[in-house]
C-alpha cells in the first residue's frame, strides 16, 4: 500500500483506541508539521507505521500528562520526535523552557528525544532524513531482522506488555497496563497468562488468598523477541 492508504489506517486506528482526552489531543495534535513528517522522513525512512505512535501521552516529573508529537517503540526502546515550530516554542519563553524540561525528563527515563526543526523540515527534509537514518540505523535493522522471522513467537500485544513491564521496573499490574495500552483489563490478563506459560512473566501472588497482584518480566532486556 502506499503512504496515503497506510497512514489513512494507521491515523483511523489510534482514533477508534482513544477516548477522552487522548482522542482530543489527537484530533489537535496531528496536524501540518506531523504529518509532513511521516510523509516526508518517517515513510522513506522505515516504510511502515509498526509502533510508531501519534501525540503519545506521557507524565512529566510532577505526574502531569502531556502529549509527545510522535513516539515509536522498538523492541524495549522509546523514541520521541519533536517538530519545533518557532512561532509556537521559540517566541514563549516559558513554553520553550517547559519543552526542555520535559525532553530532559523524558531522556533521564530511558527514552531518546529527538528534536527535528519544523522549518528545516520544510526546506531541507533530506537533511532529516539522512541524520535520522545513521541515529536508527541499528533499531531499524533488528527490527528487519526480527520480520524475517517465519513465525513471530510473540504477538503485537504480548509484545506490548513485555515492553510496558520493562518501562515499569519488569512489574505489569493488568489495571494499570490496561490504561496505558487502552485495552480491556481481562484482555490484559488473558495475555499475561500466556506470557506465563511462555516463560516470559511470573505472577506473583498476597494474601491467603493467594490473589495475583501483578505480573513479573524475568526475560532479557535486550530480547529479540520485543522487536
Amino acid at each position: 500500500m502506499g503512504f496515503e492508504r497506510e497512514h489513512n489506517e494507521w491515523l483511523c486506528n489510534h482514533l477508534k483506541q482513544r477516548k477522552g482526552e487522548r482522542l482530543d489531543a489527537l484530533k489537535r495534535g496531528h496536524g501540518y508539521g506531523n504529518r509532513l513528517f511521516v510523509e516526508q522522513v518517517w515513510w522513506p525512512l522505515a516504510g511502515h507505521f509498526h509502533g510508531l505512535h501519534p501525540e503519545y501521552e506521557v507524565k512529566d516529573w510532577r505526574s502531569r500528562s502531556y502529549f509527545v508529537d510522535i513516539l515509536w517503540e522498538i523492541g524495549a526502546s522509546r523514541i520521541a520526535f519533536e517538530i519545533m515550530d518557532y512561532g509556537s516554542h521559540g517566541t514563549d519563553r516559558s513554553k520553550y523552557r517547559m519543552d526542555l524540561n520535559r525532553g530532559l525528563f523524558l531522556q533521564s527515563q530511558d527514552c531518546t528525544v529527538l528534536y527535528i526543526s519544523l522549518d528545516e523540515l520544510k526546506e531541507n527534509s533530506s537533511f532529516i532524513l539522512s541524520s535520522l537514518r545513521n541515529i536508527l540505523f541499528s533499531y531499524l535493522l533488528a527490527e528487519k531482522s526480527a520480520k524475517t522471522t517465519a513465525e513471530r513467537a510473540y504477538s503485537r500485544i504480548e509484545r506490548d506488555l513485555m515492553r510496558a513491564a520493562i518501562r515499569h521496573h519488569r512489574v505489569l499490574r493488568p489495571a494499570d497496563a490496561a490504561r496505558e495500552l487502552e485495552l480491556h483489563t481481562m484482555t490484559i490478563i488473558k495475555y499475561c497468562r500466556q506470557l506465563v506459560d511462555k516463560g516470559k512473566f511470573r505472577p506473583v501472588a498476597r494474601g491467603s488468598s493467594q490473589r495475583i497482584i501483578y505480573y513479573e518480566y524475568i526475560g532479557t532486556l535486550q530480547s529479540p523477541d520485543l522487536v
